[in-house]
């Protein structure tokens, strides 16, 4: 069953402004390592970083929080798995908050996808609970 939908559209060049204008310090706080890693190594990273951003908003709007307090940007990463396909990682608040979702007896599943056409990129999640095997 679909426990949490969200999606997002976002200005690449707003994200990329943001980028010009305060660099690591709006990258160390909205980006983990590993996504800062992974868009060094882009050709265009704020691109990159603007998808990853309109991931984050729809993956914080599916928990039915946004970003707050309790689920914070750097709980909620999206990375590519080896196929390129992106994959979503929640830990922290935003982890808390997707336990406190699935009810007794199933399992969360997140499914996320991202697409652009510049100057949009655009992001949409959905979280599933599906119910966990017999044991």
């Amino acid at each position: 069953m679909i426990i949490g939908i969200g999606t997002d559209c976002c200005a690449m060049d707003r994200i990329a402004s943001a980028i010009e204008r305060q660099g690591q310090p709006f990258l160390a706080r909205v980006f983990t390592q590993a996504e800062r890693a992974a868009g060094a190594k882009r050709p265009e990273p704020p691109l990159y970083f603007a998808r990853r951003f309109a991931a984050k908003e729809a993956c914080a709007k599916a928990l039915g929080t946004g970003i707050n307090a309790r689920v914070r940007w750097l709980d909620i990463e999206i990375l590519n798995g080896r196929n390129g396909r992106p994959t979503l990682h929640l830990a922290g608040g935003a982890h808390r908050q997707l336990i406190r979702m699935v009810p007794s007896g199933h399992q969360a599943v997140v499914h996320v996808t991202i697409a652009d056409d510049p100057p949009l990129a655009l992001a949409f999640v959905i979280l599933e609970a599906r119910c966990s095997p017999a044991t």
